[in-house]
């Protein structure tokens, strides 16, 4: 039987990822709810190793479907394209809800929280010290990365992994300040629903920003292995539309929850 086909699509073949990533996000699920009640984080150390082992296997089909085999053909490309356009869309959804919480609840605080914004008794933090830093840092790492898009579509593949790397860096000392922030913050997640607001948004942003910086340097590792063209180099623009994601997203969390919220 001829494997030759005559259409431009990619018929994805059986695959044993999906399944066993759900049930490494199940484990992995399961594991923090043990952490939260129980205080013991082997279940949650499971069930990321299993799905970081899930990802790089994953990740490594795909690399390998559309860097040497040649199946991501222009039209294949378009469908990835829309879907992470769609996948986008649905992220700011995802904040939008967040952010209505924070907005219903501070443009008119109720009884129970004294009719203040923030509450009695909460210290906010000050915008101009480690939030105003954040804000530049994900700013500059914003320049970086579209520096290193360019780099690449003129086939300039040394400007390309130095600003990849700087970007990367500049997305790990962001977190960096966020977990000091968060150790040093004078209140918690349960300190009324400043701290819920506060920590769900702020918290899940900063989710993101280490997914992206994920992303980013699986894109340096590709491009260090010169998977990278001036034409074919979508895993590395999907990266570079997601962290410019992140960037607008942090943009209005400075502004709304930092420091017209504080």
């Amino acid at each position: 039987m001829s494997t030759l086909k005559n259409h431009p699509f990619h018929l994805v073949d059986v695959s044993p990822w999906p399944l066993c990533g759900a049930l490494g996000a199940m484990t992995m699920m399961a594991g923090l709810v043990k952490w939260f009640h129980q205080l013991q984080t082997d279940l949650f150390l499971m069930g990321l190793l299993i799905t970081s082992l899930i990802m790089f296997q994953w990740w490594r089909d795909v690399t390998r479907e559309g860097t040497y085999q040649g199946l991501h053909t222009f039209k294949v490309t378009l469908g990835l394209r829309w879907g992470m356009i769609l996948f986008i869309v649905s992220e700011i959804f995802f904040f939008i809800s967040f952010f209505w919480a924070f907005f219903h609840s501070s443009l008119a605080p109720s009884a129970e929280i004294g009719m203040l914004w923030p509450p009695k008794g909460i210290i906010s933090f000050n915008p101009l010290q480690i939030p105003l830093l954040n804000t530049l840092i994900l700013l500059s790492s914003g320049i970086t990365v579209t520096w290193a898009h360019h780099a690449l579509m003129e086939n300039n593949h040394y400007q390309t992994t130095q600003g990849l790397m700087i970007t990367v860096l500049l997305g790990l000392y962001f977190s960096a300040l966020q977990a000091y922030e968060y150790y040093e913050a004078p209140f918690t997640i349960s300190d009324a629903v400043y701290g819920s607001t506060f920590f769900m948004a702020t918290g899940f942003h900063g989710l993101h920003v280490i997914i992206g910086t994920t992303f980013l340097t699986v894109c340096l590792i590709r491009q260090n292995l010169n998977h990278f063209s001036a034409i074919h180099h979508f895993g590395f623009e999907a990266a570079a539309w997601y962290w410019h994601f992140v960037d607008v997203v942090w943009l209005f969390l400075y502004i709304s929850i930092y420091w017209w919220g504080s």
